[in-house]
């Protein structure tokens, strides 16, 4: 007895350790939420947790940090240098599943599910070419600087995750008919002093994080190099020019196509804004070099603008107008007929700048007296058909003192 006592010795003692440690581990990352160690037993976390544990194990949490690895790092760094804990890497993968192309019902998008008016608030440009909330660093500085406004506001960290979840105003009340702050008082069911939601957010967040921080766990699947994380591969910030196509950078660099645009989901299509000088993308760090080393700014053959399709257009009219053949615009965008919707969305190719300059302004003709749609149309060289269906005149009547759009 005493023999098999000593074999097993070394056994429980590296077992012990091992409890001990991970029981630290665990209280750690309660304590960067501002949680006491006493939630590690609440019964409705960790039934999520163990229940995660079995259907993530397979698929769905190991294949959101997977297919997250090349940013996980530049998502943690951020966070630590605006003082954010970076166990709130998972209040993202609880927000979208660490996916940059999460959508909701509710409109929120991106990453950090960004309402759009609070995505514009925090500095995110969303218009007909970008969609910033769905940009990997600059969506995670606006959810820093937001998650810093309401912990400076509420005091505790897990008021913070709770506030960013159900609104400021909602846990302020919820907080005031309360009388209190504390994460147990808030979370009885009874009382409902936050919405039920909330109230297995916040499980879900510490959770996750708790799973995402479990060595045994991960070491027990196929995806263990996640543990090295952190020190492995990241994200580096480039500069190209307006117009430039991603498809262009992909090939100069030796990414697929496909890598990139994952990196650049902020980007509505193949290309950057064409109105800035300049704009920034996302390539793998590893690929920084051959960047610097290959890549150079060719002039621009096509700058884009996107049309939207308005009543009474057909491709004749809008390639006309932009002076682009209509079949160019039809591959461009792969249509395979002529017909087109109302506020139908085209990516029409510019040939050159000052076309581009001569769309953006827009320009208006005060008719004078004796003016004609025929005289107009010969001074301004635009075909009388269009100076009709931009201002949508039916017959052939015009008014001294009435304003026409000549150019959109």
């Amino acid at each position: 007895m005493k023999k098999i006592l000593l074999l097993l010795m070394p056994f429980l003692l590296s077992a012990s350790l091992t409890f001990t440690s991970n029981h630290n581990k665990e209280v750690s990352i309660l304590e960067s939420f501002d949680i006491e160690a006493s939630f590690l037993y609440d019964p409705l976390m960790n039934k999520m947790k163990n229940s995660n544990k079995a259907i993530y194990k397979e698929k769905r949490f190991f294949k959101a940090m997977d297919d997250a690895y090349l940013f996980i790092p530049a998502v943690k760094n951020i966070l630590t240098a605006n003082n954010i804990p970076a166990e709130f890497l998972f209040l993202a993968m609880a927000e979208s599943h660490f996916s940059t192309r999460a959508y909701s019902k509710k409109r929120a998008s991106g990453l950090w599910q960004f309402m759009p008016k609070t995505g514009k608030h925090y500095g995110l440009k969303i218009d007909s070419y970008v969609d910033e909330r769905r940009d990997i660093i600059k969506s995670t500085k606006a959810a820093a600087k937001y998650l810093s406004v309401l912990h400076e506001k509420f005091g505790k960290w897990y008021l913070a995750a709770i506030a960013y979840n159900c609104g400021e105003g909602r846990l302020g009340r919820a907080i005031k008919k309360a009388k209190s702050d504390e994460l147990s008082v808030l979370l009885n069911p009874k009382k409902r002093y936050i919405p039920r939601e909330s109230r297995l957010y916040i499980r879900k967040i510490v959770a996750l994080a708790l799973m995402g921080n479990d060595e045994e766990f991960l070491l027990n699947s196929e995806y263990e190099h996640l543990l090295n994380r952190a020190n492995a591969y990241s994200v580096s910030t480039v500069r190209v020019p307006r117009g430039e196509s991603l498809r262009r950078v992909s090939k100069l660099i030796g990414i697929p196509l496909k890598e990139l645009k994952k990196l650049n989901r902020h980007l509505k299509y193949d290309f950057v804004p064409p109105y800035l000088k300049g704009y920034n993308i996302y390539i793998p760090y590893i690929k920084l070099s051959d960047f610097k080393q290959k890549y150079f700014e060719e002039k621009i053959k096509n700058i884009y603008r996107v049309h939207i399709v308005s009543s009474g257009e057909n491709l004749s009219y809008i390639g006309k107008s932009y002076g682009v053949p209509y079949k160019m615009i039809m591959d461009f965008n792969g249509l395979k007929n002529t017909r087109l919707k109302l506020k139908q969305k085209l990516i029409i190719p510019i040939d050159n700048k000052s076309k581009m300059k001569k769309l953006n302004s827009k320009f208006y003709y005060l008719v004078k007296r004796g003016d004609t749609l025929e005289s107009i149309s010969k001074a301004h060289r635009v075909s009388v058909k269009m100076l009709k269906q931009q201002n949508r005149i039916k017959g052939s009547l015009i008014k001294a003192g009435e304003r026409l759009k000549i150019y959109e």
